[in-house]
């Protein structure tokens, strides 16, 4: 088989109602493109029938691999899968699906060419936020003027799901990750950015899912601890140097 050209992650911690509506639309999608392409669903530490339900899967949807962990962490399932993989590009999505599976071909060439990291925004023009409660959407602003004061100057929306990294970008960043909770991302972008690996938003279509796993106020402290964190490695050189 060719080197794949896509690669497409996703974790998967008890989606068994979830996955199987995403691996359809992930069917639909690839169906249409000429590349060939591959998707990594990640398990980790269900309880319910997701592994079940994702192996189910292994003979209808080409190039699907199921990787299973005994740890959960959507962080820790979306590291395993990115350094699994063997895609050019590798494109991060959660398990709601919450974006339209057409709008992948944003984040890659030939719609976007020259881009190491590219990034779900919901907030650069162009964008669209469907069915958000104001209370998610302002703790959602908080947060990330928080990211941008202390680790990311400049990007107006680091928690999207749905992200895409060159192979070497994806190699690079992925490799010095250190943190497995809902603040891995700002960690990858943070990694990318201290490595030279330019960052691009791209405007998306996204649409609240009421059945979501983040615990506004319990989450928010956690990630708040978690972004002093991600700062004292960025100005001590952790990430820059060799591989932690």
């Amino acid at each position: 088989m060719s080197k794949p050209f896509l690669s497409i992650i996703i974790p998967a911690h008890n989606e068994a109602q979830r996955l199987p509506i995403a691996l359809e639309q992930v069917r639909q999608f690839l169906a249409r493109q000429d590349y060939q392409s591959e998707v990594i669903v990640v398990e980790n530490a269900s309880t319910d029938k997701t592994l079940e339900i994702a192996r189910s899967w292994e003979g209808r949807l080409p190039g699907l691999r199921v990787l299973t962990l005994e740890q959960p962490g959507k962080g820790g399932a979306v590291r395993v899968g990115m350094l699994a993989a063997e895609g050019e590009y590798r494109f991060m999505a959660d398990a709601d699906f919450s974006m339209p599976a057409a709008e992948i071909s944003r984040f890659l060439p030939p719609e976007l060419m020259n881009t190491a990291v590219a990034i779900g925004s919901r907030e650069t023009p162009g964008s669209k936020r469907i069915g958000e409660p104001l209370y998610r959407h302002l703790v959602g602003r908080v947060f990330n003027t928080m990211v941008r004061w202390l680790v990311l100057p400049g990007l107006q929306d680091s928690q999207c799901g749905f992200k895409c990294f060159r192979e070497d970008a994806a190699e690079a960043a992925f490799s010095r990750q250190t943190l497995t909770g809902w603040s891995f991302d700002v960690e990858v972008l943070a990694i990318a950015r201290e490595l030279g690996f330019g960052i691009r938003e791209v405007p998306v279509t996204w649409a609240f899912d009421r059945g979501s796993r983040v615990q506004v106020l319990k989450d928010s402290v956690r990630m708040a601890r978690d972004l002093w964190i991600i700062r004292g490695n960025v100005r001590r050189g952790l990430y820059s140097a060799t591989k932690v």
